[in-house]
């Protein structure tokens, strides 16, 4: 018998505002959606709806409000199927972006998965007006991951599912169901094909507690949760590199990447590093539940910036 997780509401609920946003529509054509464009002095910064993407973007807000740059905040809009119309049409200037996926959001045909070769990639693909600035060490790949009961049946590699993935429910956003590393490249790399999949959220409590009480077998995480270590999960190792690398890059509109502006952020992104981003989102998680703006000032002050 199917058990119904009461967490699966508030999903379903995003889904449905993700589907009226037209989350499907072209990821190289103009919103259409009648934003203003951004102000011409303000730099207007974006992120996606999920709390990392947030507190780059308010990182990339006060360390460039600290150098002098007027900024508008406009964050939380959604999934990159979303956010990124607007910064191709000018509504938004800025968004902190992962370096693998946003190469395969442009181009699902691209076939780079290490860091260096990515990134390089990416630098010639951006559409204009937009450009990406430079990378940094902080690397965010999603992944599938289950629980340690699950991985001690089947194994800890996606190499060892095959068949055995149309025993399982899979859990992840909405939009996992379309991306070329998700559940198409699962299938067509692994053989791995779900018995069902349930829209959850990005990478957020939704999705860990859907894994934990067994709503779903399998899920798609980000691999700086801390959720995954507090919980004993298992992250599935990915032997044919599926999940291209990932790392945090700044994506910008030409226009407004000013040597400052260039400056202030390429200083932010030589600072991240992959242990860190586990640390600010260990933070916002903490049972106090700080803004993130708090957790940002914090790591810049930490960081000299």
């Amino acid at each position: 018998m199917k058990r119904t997780s009461p967490l699966l509401t508030g999903a379903l609920a995003a889904l449905l505002a993700l589907s009226a946003c037209g989350g499907g529509s072209d990821p190289l054509a103009p919103s259409g959606g009648g934003e203003e464009p951004a102000p011409a002095d303000t730099l207007t910064i974006t992120s996606a709806d999920f709390p990392e993407s947030q507190l780059l973007a308010e990182i990339y807000a006060q360390a460039l409000e600290k150098a002098g740059v007027s900024v508008q905040r406009d964050f939380n809009i959604g999934a990159r199927e979303v956010y990124f119309p607007g910064l191709n049409d000018g509504s938004y200037d800025l968004a902190p972006e992962y370096t693998g996926v946003l190469l395969q959001y442009i181009n699902p045909a691209a076939t780079e998965t290490a860091p260096d070769a990515v990134y390089e990639a990416l630098k010639t693909q951006v559409p204009a007006p937009l450009t990406v600035l430079e990378r940094s060490e902080a690397e965010n790949k999603d992944a599938v991951v289950v629980t340690a009961e699950t991985a001690q049946r089947y194994g800890s590699s996606l190499a060892d599912y095959g068949q055995a993935c149309g025993e399982l429910v899979f859990g992840g956003p909405p939009e996992f169901q379309t991306r070329p590393d998700g559940l198409p490249g699962l299938a067509e790399t692994y053989g791995c094909t779900f018995t069902e999949f349930r829209p959850l959220d990005t990478g957020g409590p939704v999705t860990v507690a859907a894994l934990a009480d067994g709503t779903v077998q399998a899920a798609d995480l980000f691999t700086t949760d801390p959720a995954i270590e507090e919980n004993g999960f298992v992250v599935l190792e990915d032997p044919q590199n599926n999940f291209a690398a990932q790392n945090v890059v700044p994506l910008i509109n030409s226009a407004k990447a000013t040597p400052q502006v260039t400056e202030v952020l390429n200083a932010v992104s030589g600072k991240l590093t992959t242990e860190g981003l586990i640390d600010l989102n260990r933070q916002l998680n903490a049972p106090e539940k700080p803004e993130v703006n708090t957790v940002a000032e914090a790591w810049i002050a930490e960081n000299g910036l």
